[in-house]
């Protein structure tokens, strides 16, 4: 890991900057592949870091 100081967001907390109910950010969970939305799976636990989630969503907001 690059950066020891990334913290980890819950799929609430994640749900909350983005503004978006957690069902929408739990059915990207569910894509596969390199174009799938970045997250850390802690068994059965999903986190997220935020700049990887922001820079995901900049380079894919022509997608629906």
């Amino acid at each position: 890991m690059e950066n020891n100081s990334k913290i980890l967001l819950t799929i609430d907390d994640m749900a909350d900057r983005l503004t978006v109910k957690k069902s929408w950010l739990y059915r990207k969970t569910m894509d596969k592949g390199p174009g799938s939305i970045p997250r850390v799976r802690l068994g059965k636990y999903l986190r997220f870091v935020e700049s990887d989630v922001m820079e995901w969503l900049k380079n894919n907001q022509d997608s629906r």
